[in-house]
C-alpha cells in the first residue's frame, strides 16, 4: 500500500514523540560505549538484522573504534503490517558467523520472537558467542523471558515508529521514535 503526502501528514501530526533524534543520538553514543566495553577486544561480526535495524547500525558503527567485520540478517514477521506472523527467512549468513564473535544488532525487542530466531541461528550455524543489541526495547513480556545484552532505551508497549522503527513499511526515517496514535493502529 502507497502512502499519500496527506496521509503521511496526518499520522505524523497525531503522533507522539517520545523520544528525539538528539536524544537518541546520546543513547547511541552509551550503547556504543557499553558494547564497546565488552566486544572490543573481540573482533566480532556485526549483523544487523533487515531492513529495521540499518539506522541504528548506520549509526553505531562509527561510534565503535575497534575491528569488525558487518553482515546483515534478513528474517522478518511484520511484512509491512501492524501484526506479526510467521517467521520469513530471506537471508542468513551461516558462513561469516561460522568460528566469530557474533553482535547482532535489531531496531526493536517487542515480544523477541524474531530476535530469539536470529540467536539461535548463529549458534546452529557455529557462532563462538552471541551477544545482542536493540535500540528500542518495550516495556512487555518477551518470548521465553528474552532478553537482549544491550538496550538503548525502554519504552511503553504502543506501536512505535522512528530511527528505524516503521509503520505499514513508512517512517522508518522519522528524526525520533514516535508512538503511532490509537486512531492510526
Amino acid at each position: 500500500m502507497r502512502l499519500s503526502r496527506g496521509r503521511y501528514a496526518a499520522v505524523m501530526g497525531r503522533a507522539e514523540l517520545l523520544v528525539s533524534g538528539a536524544e537518541m543520538e546520546r543513547i547511541l553514543d552509551r550503547l556504543a560505549e557499553s558494547i564497546t566495553k565488552v566486544l572490543a577486544e573481540r573482533d566480532p561480526v556485526v549483523l544487523c538484522v533487515m531492513n529495521g535495524a540499518v539506522i541504528a547500525v548506520g549509526r553505531l558503527l562509527p561510534r565503535l573504534g575497534f575491528p569488525l567485520t558487518l553482515d546483515y540478517v534478513h528474517a522478518t514477521r511484520y511484512r509491512e503490517t501492524t501484526s506479526g506472523g510467521d517467521l520469513q527467512w530471506l537471508h542468513r549468513p551461516a558462513a561469516s558467523v561460522r568460528d566469530r564473535h557474533v553482535l547482532v544488532v535489531d531496531d526493536i525487542l517487542d515480544a523477541g520472537i524474531t530476535l530469539d530466531a536470529v540467536v539461535r541461528a548463529c549458534r546452529e550455524d557455529g557462532a563462538t558467542d552471541v551477544h545482542t543489541a536493540v535500540l528500542v526495547e518495550k516495556t512487555r513480556e518477551h518470548t521465553d523471558n528474552f532478553k537482549a545484552d544491550f538496550v538503548g532505551v525502554q519504552l511503553p508497549d504502543r506501536y512505535l515508529f522512528g530511527y528505524g522503527l516503521d509503520y505499514k513499511g513508512y517512517f522508518r526515517n522519522a528524526d525520533g521514535i514516535y508512538a503511532v496514535a490509537d486512531e492510526d493502529v
